[in-house]
């Protein structure tokens, strides 16, 4: 049962794009002249880059450089090669920046299409703001149930969005991962979950618990709490009264880290032996903020180096993508690369798709109907699972040392339950022990 003290509810062609193929040469560049009309194609990008969700935007200035040097000379869309300009914005991890952002882009810019990133702080401003203007917007990396039912469509009613899409992992994607992960080792099934009062906690809470409790799993639930709370005594407490072995959060990375820190102060950490996170866990840079608390921390990932796909947009595969972040930066590559450079693999097949680039319309039509391979994997906008939405999946990960990786840590895939085309390439270690 759930236990809650406050239960709340070149060129890029379309033959390209179309055979699917896993490994593409490098976009070459398109030669000779752009089209007739000579206005460029513009693409608004909006991600955080800065403020408490900034980790998210951190590779963003590496993909967008990318990306705009495999697009300088022009790409081949319907036939013609036409110039690609790319208008890069950071939210600041404010929602209402964000919107403001979209709007600006839209009345100021004129751009054709916004694709947007990272959370719904972030997607659903930005695709409310599109909606409202009739312009196309594409985004990933939040759960769609908080895109889709977060902003108000309704459980087996048509859509009410005609230019907003969104592809990639659902809460069931999130069951999956977390049940197939878990399983992996001896605890006594008691898991305690810290869900905000935010778009993602309130989808998680409805729908992931459900499903952890038929897979036979025990939730305790505290209630929802509000984000950048400075004390989580309360939520400590309730979690050691009952004995969980297992904690899932989705919290903002500054809200998890405090929690943790506050849970080895009050000996909850001790007795924990899976510690599942969502969005702190993602990146480096927050396993490293957790210091001597940040190893074995279990997170799941919505890409990996490992996974066998590239994108038609550069021609870098995964790996390859990976490695050359770490060669230019310096830095250990991180899971938002290939979802910001899924984005524009979706986007420019889209816009060749459309059979009219500078007309809206067509573009958003021409979204509805895409079924494309990207450097995330499929994204098919056809089969659901529900309109505007095309689901993607989630993999289970721990951050464990590994040998020769030149970082102290490695987010080692342990499970693949939602693609089993990515390789396992490690087990579940116990946070303790």
């Amino acid at each position: 049962m759930t236990h809650s003290k406050r239960p709340r509810a070149g060129g890029v062609s379309r033959r390209a794009f179309a055979a699917g193929l896993a490994s593409l040469p490098l976009l070459t560049a398109a030669r000779g002249l752009m089209a007739a009309d000579g206005a460029p194609i513009r693409i608004g990008f909006i991600s955080p880059r800065s403020g408490p969700l900034a980790a998210f935007g951190e590779a963003d200035p590496f993909i967008l450089d990318l990306v705009r040097k495999a697009v300088a000379d022009g790409v081949s869309i319907g036939g013609e090669t036409r110039e690609i300009e790319i208008l890069d914005r950071d939210t600041q991890s404010d929602p209402a920046r964000a919107a403001q952002l979209a709007s600006d882009l839209i009345n100021g810019e004129g751009v054709q299409i916004i694709l947007a990133s990272c959370t719904p702080e972030t997607i659903n401003p930005v695709a409310d703001a599109c909606e409202a203007a009739g312009v196309p917007c594409v985004s990933t990396v939040m759960p769609w149930q908080a895109f889709y039912f977060g902003r108000g469509a309704k459980p087996g009613e048509p859509s009410p969005f005609k230019y907003s899409y969104h592809f990639g992992f659902g809460v069931d994607e999130f069951a999956e991962a977390y049940i197939s992960q878990w399983n992996a080792l001896d605890t006594n099934k008691k898991v305690g979950v810290l869900y905000p009062n935010d778009a993602d906690g309130n989808a998680v809470r409805a729908m992931l618990a459900p499903q952890l409790q038929a897979a036979g799993f025990e939730v305790f639930d505290p209630g929802a709490f509000e984000s950048f709370t400075s004390d989580y005594t309360t939520q400590i407490r309730y979690f050691r009264e009952n004995g969980v072995e297992i904690i899932n959060s989705f919290a903002l990375p500054p809200d998890f880290a405090t929690f943790w820190r506050q849970s080895a102060q009050q000996g909850l950490s001790r007795q924990v032996k899976i510690v599942q996170v969502a969005k702190t866990g993602l990146f480096q840079s927050d396993i490293e903020a957790m210091g001597s608390l940040g190893p074995k921390l279990a997170s799941a990932v919505y890409w990996h180096r490992d996974m066998p796909y590239s994108s038609p947009t550069t021609g870098h595969s995964a790996e390859a993508l990976a490695a050359a972040y770490e060669a230019e930066t310096g830095r250990q590559w991180m899971m938002q690369l290939g979802a910001s450079l899924a984005l524009f693999d979706v986007a420019l097949a889209a816009l060749d798709q459309s059979g009219a680039p500078m007309e809206r319309d067509a573009i958003a039509t021409a979204i509805s109907q895409l079924n494309v391979e990207t450097v995330n994997g499929k994204v098919d906008f056809t089969s659901g699972p529900v309109p505007n939405v095309a689901h993607g999946p989630i993999l289970g990960s721990q951050w464990q040392p590994v040998a020769g990786s030149g970082f102290p840590l490695s987010q080692v895939l342990t499970e693949n339950a939602t693609d089993p085309n990515v390789p396992v390439a490690g087990t579940l270690m116990p946070y303790n022990g």
